[in-house]
């Protein structure tokens, strides 16, 4: 469970979100104040902030002036929320360091997968130093990589993306995603440069390259147990 701060002045609209949210198993907290942006992070330390742009007290734009000026508040990620479309408006937002924009009105489905593509990212970046999975055991502190105590020499592509893998093991990672996440590509990059490198990552991993597992037309899954193995096939 996440924990979402949502600042907006309209009720409708605070509850519209929280309610969306909820469904989706994150834990929300809203306030309908630009003042109380910064004092409320700095107790509650939300996963994500959901920042209105029109709000009384402070503009939502200082608020998030003042987040990303503190560095204890400089990370944590911001959606500005707002009724101004102008396309100045949204660049002002994303060159000050806001993660994502939404024009009202939205889709609350809409919202909901932006937080969590979001949070996605920065989970992934501010991940513990080791990751152990059964029998794998990934050093992010010293990038290596162990099977069974055995030290497996990767390069530095190879590493992010078993790191991205087996990091979490539950999900189907796209194709897209994986190009996104280790090589930067954007979504509609086609290249064989990902089908290359997991071809050499089971190599180097011999028996255990089977646990990399191919999902058809989606993209790939890194699986620990042989009964899950079996299943995804």
């Amino acid at each position: 469970m996440s924990k979402i701060l949502v600042v907006d002045d309209e009720p409708d609209i605070s509850e519209l979100i929280s309610l969306h949210l909820m469904r989706e198993g994150h834990d929300c907290l809203c306030i309908t104040n630009g003042l109380q942006v910064m004092p409320t992070v700095l107790e509650q330390q939300p996963d994500l902030v959901v920042l209105d742009i029109m709000l009384p007290g402070q503009d939502g734009m200082t608020a998030f002036k003042r987040l990303r000026g503190d560095s204890r508040t400089r990370s944590v990620p911001v959606i500005m929320l707002t009724a101004k479309a102008q396309i100045t408006d949204k660049i002002n937002g994303l060159e000050l360091g806001a993660d994502d924009y939404l024009t009202k009105p939205f889709s609350p489905r809409e919202l909901a997968l932006r937080i969590s593509a979001i949070l996605r990212r920065t989970k992934k970046v501010t991940h513990v130093s080791e990751v152990k999975n059964g029998a794998f055991l990934l050093d992010r502190k010293n990038m290596k990589f162990f099977h069974n105590d055995t030290t497996i020499d990767l390069t530095t592509t190879e590493f992010k993306l078993l790191a991205v893998l087996l990091e979490n093991t539950s999900a189907v990672h796209t194709r897209s995603e994986l190009l996104r996440e280790v090589w930067g590509y954007s979504d509609d990059v086609a290249t064989r440069t990902l089908d290359t490198h997991i071809k050499r990552l089971r190599e180097k991993l011999g028996a255990a390259g089977k646990h990399v597992v191919t999902v058809r037309g989606t993209g790939y899954q890194f699986v620990v147990n042989p009964t899950d193995i079996a299943a995804a096939a």
